[in-house]
């Protein structure tokens, strides 16, 4: 029932700013793909370059939509608002509030890739998404909002979680596989950017969205990620009520 009660919450939330995390989750998104895609026409892999673009820009975005969904109001309730601290005094189990911050954050980063999708489906390119592309968001958005508690809790203020997102996510969102493959970085740069999560989610939804002969490898990694993400999660809630 505390996962329900967390997701719910964000149901609500989500529902009371439809129009304003939509337009959130638009307007970045749709600049890449003007000045990147439509306004310089390139081939990348012998395909159009609009078609290495979008399942980048689906991945960021979810990357992007679950991280903020999470981190900042989870700091600010943290912090500010102090209703944390009614989490902690009530029946619900932590673990149970963690992971219904995780999945409910998850849930609206794949809100904002399908955003990006239906934006980019009357273009025709021909890529294919499918039940699987949806389930490495899933997967995606569950890593990046496990970050998103972690960061919440590493805050010392408001300011420390645009920073993070400065010095962490703007890089990923840049060199991760997005607007340009990995196999162009330096050797030594590259290995290290190639398994980070985002380069992973980018990589198989470009090979699915392709119908290329994907690998199982990425999802084992997200999953690695998301594992070691939620225990860290946990261990800070923890260790927070037991202060």
């Amino acid at each position: 029932m505390g996962i329900i009660t967390i997701i719910w919450e964000k149901w609500v939330e989500f529902r009371r700013d439809f129009y304003k995390i939509t337009l959130a989750a638009m307007v970045a998104p749709l600049m890449y793909l003007l000045v990147f895609g439509l306004g310089i026409q390139t081939m990348s892999h012998g395909e159009p370059y609009l078609n290495f673009l979008i399942p980048g820009v689906v991945a960021l975005t979810s990357m992007n939509g679950s991280f903020n969904a999470i981190a900042q109001n989870l700091n600010v309730q943290r912090l500010y608002e102090k209703a944390l601290d009614q989490v902690m005094i009530s029946p619900t189990p932590l673990w149970q509030f963690i992971v219904g911050q995780i999945i409910g954050g998850s849930l609206r980063g794949m809100y904002a890739g399908c955003v990006i999708l239906a934006l980019t489906m009357p273009i025709g390119t021909g890529l294919v998404f499918n039940g699987w592309s949806f389930l490495i968001l899933f997967l995606n958005g569950a890593v990046f909002s496990s970050v998103g508690v972690v960061v919440s809790f590493v805050a010392k203020n408001h300011a420390d979680v645009p920073r993070f997102s400065n010095y962490i996510i703007m890089p990923m969102a840049y060199l991760c596989n997005t607007f340009f493959s990995v196999e162009r970085i330096p050797r030594g740069l590259r290995e290290v950017v190639s398994m980070l999560p985002l380069s992973q989610t980018s990589s198989m939804i470009r090979s699915i969205a392709c119908k290329d002969q994907g690998s199982l490898r990425g999802i084992w990694i997200l999953v690695l990620y998301l594992a070691v993400f939620t225990a860290a999660s946990m261990t800070f809630i923890y260790k927070k009520k037991n202060l």
